[in-house]
């Protein structure tokens, strides 16, 4: 049995913590690993190596970080496939899926590399006689990340590139379902040259969440995951004087106007809402067909989801794998079972899958509920899996009604041909992220990523320049060097020009 231990002032070490947790394939349903689990002395180590790591990786000039970040983003380029292998034995999305999320974590390196831009300040010449005024970005100190599951490389690689550019020393505490990519991913930092202790991973339970967001010591924390697990964050490490980014879950709409290419819509709903399992928090699980679109568009997406392929992810022709657990898994087929007992249609049934040769696996099939009312748990809960339901409206105006009305404001997708409504749909819903035509308006590395209302807590979204100014604090200097025969001229009064 392998041992995944932590990665604790630039070496694998097992800790002091005797806790344990398994990790599974979910393809398979077999235990593949034990995780060491970090007790109270392991977290405050590990601190202690980062706030000391801090307060000289925060005095390296610009030109050696970059140096850094540019060998590391070589480092994660050529072992994109080591590190999707790990993904999908852990995860069980699909190799192809997981170098996508690769790629996308590969974005925000290489926009860290340009942080001497980035970390420019202002300054104002001859603001009062003979006074400057400047400013400048300093790092906060001591960060941590606590990452979800579903995407084990990309989302430590929206955060840690940021902090680390920007000067600060970052603590990663992954999911326990995912482990290993975080130790390959500490691997490749001190290759890079990091360091020791600017980048470590601490596994652990709620007992290392709670010592991090309480730590004296660790100054922000940037959290990925459900919305009541976020808005606890936010309370919990404000309350202790700490920066907070909390993102938390989603229920994300699309609406399909009559007018639209409905071939294009039903490929990219599909795609949207089965694709990773439907385990992603962009995942389009609403689709609101609008009017005549209605009966067209549910029979397109049924064909297409019966045509998804869903198997062991290293299969070279899967397009889906398994759910994350057998809780996941019983959840979802319980909010399924709910649906079409107040009523839903069954479009198609993913209960019940199979998968030959992985009958212990974790496998829902992807499911389309048509008919569902807001009221339904289908509708209200965020179901993490591959399950559609169609919600009908009569026109766009009910659509975005609808969409304002949900507590979740992560992302929204409009399909149509009609610019009129495309422009009315992105000035009109309360949603961070908009798709025009676009299912999974992810933004690129230079602008930033988050929701509104329960998908967000805490006011600065992830990566690009809101990632800059969450990891960084800033001065403002009123300089004066008068010439010595200047130097009198002191006032009680209040300074003007």
């Amino acid at each position: 049995m392998t041992v995944i231990t932590h990665f604790i002032s630039g070496a694998e070490t097992a800790g002091t913590g005797t806790d344990t947790k398994p990790v599974y394939n979910p393809a398979t349903g077999a235990v593949t690993a034990e995780l060491r689990l970090a007790n109270r002395a392991d977290l405050d180590a590990t601190v202690a190596a980062a706030k000391a790591a801090a307060l000289t990786w925060g005095d390296i000039s610009l030109a050696k970080r970059t140096a850094v970040l540019f060998k590391f983003r070589e480092l994660v380029a050529s072992h994109v496939d080591d590190l999707a292998e790990l993904i999908t034995s852990e995860h069980g999305k699909v190799l192809s899926d997981a170098k996508g999320e690769i790629g996308r974590g590969l974005e925000v390196i290489e926009f860290a590399c340009g942080i001497p831009q980035l970390l420019k300040g202002e300054y104002s010449d001859q603001v009062s006689t003979g006074i400057d005024v400047f400013s400048f970005r300093e790092p906060i100190g001591v960060v941590a990340g606590i990452t979800p599951f579903n995407f084990p490389v990309m989302v430590p690689l929206w955060m840690a590139p940021m902090a680390i550019a920007t000067g600060n020393a970052f603590i990663l505490k992954p999911s326990h379902r995912v482990p290993s990519a975080a130790m390959l991913l500490a691997k490749l930092w001190k290759q890079a040259g990091l360091p020791d202790g600017v980048f470590q991973v601490l596994h652990g339970d709620r007992e290392v969440v709670s010592g991090l967001l309480t730590h004296p010591d660790v100054d922000g924390i940037s959290f990925v995951g459900s919305t009541p697990v976020a808005k606890h964050i936010l309370e919990v490490a404000t309350a202790h004087g700490k920066r907070v980014q909390a993102l938390g879950g989603a229920k994300n709409h699309a609406i399909v106007l009559p007018d639209a290419d409905l071939d294009n819509a039903a490929d990219h709903l599909a795609a949207a809402a089965f694709g990773s399992a439907g385990q992603r928090c962009m995942a389009i699980s609403v689709a609101v067909a609008v009017g005549d679109a209605a009966d067209l568009l549910v029979k397109k997406v049924q064909e297409r989801a019966l045509d998804v392929k869903v198997m062991n992810g290293t299969a070279p022709d899967a397009d889906m794998g398994p759910v994350i657990s057998a809780d996941s898994r019983e959840f979802i087929v319980k909010t399924i079972t709910e649906a079409e007992q107040a009523g839903a249609a069954m479009v198609v049934d993913g209960r019940d899958l199979i998968v030959p040769g992985h009958e212990d696996g974790f496998w829902v099939g992807p499911t389309v509920l048509d008919h569902v009312k807001t009221e339904m748990t289908a509708y209200t809960e965020e179901i993490f899996g591959p399950v559609l339901v169609v919600v009908r409206v009569e026109d766009l105006d009910a659509g975005i009604k609808l969409i304002n009305a949900n507590p979740y404001g992560n992302g929204t997708a409009i399909f149509t041909s009609s610019g009129a409504a495309a422009r009315k749909f992105q000035r009109s819903v309360d949603v961070g992220m908009i798709g025009i035509n676009v299912p999974l308006p992810v933004p690129v590395a230079y602008y930033s990523f988050g929701g509104w209302k329960a998908s967000l807590f805490g006011d600065k979204h992830i990566y690009g320049p809101e990632g800059v100014s969450f990891y960084t604090r800033g001065k403002v200097v009123t300089s004066r060097w008068p010439e010595s025969h200047h130097a009198s001229g002191a006032s009680y009064n209040f300074p003007s020009n």
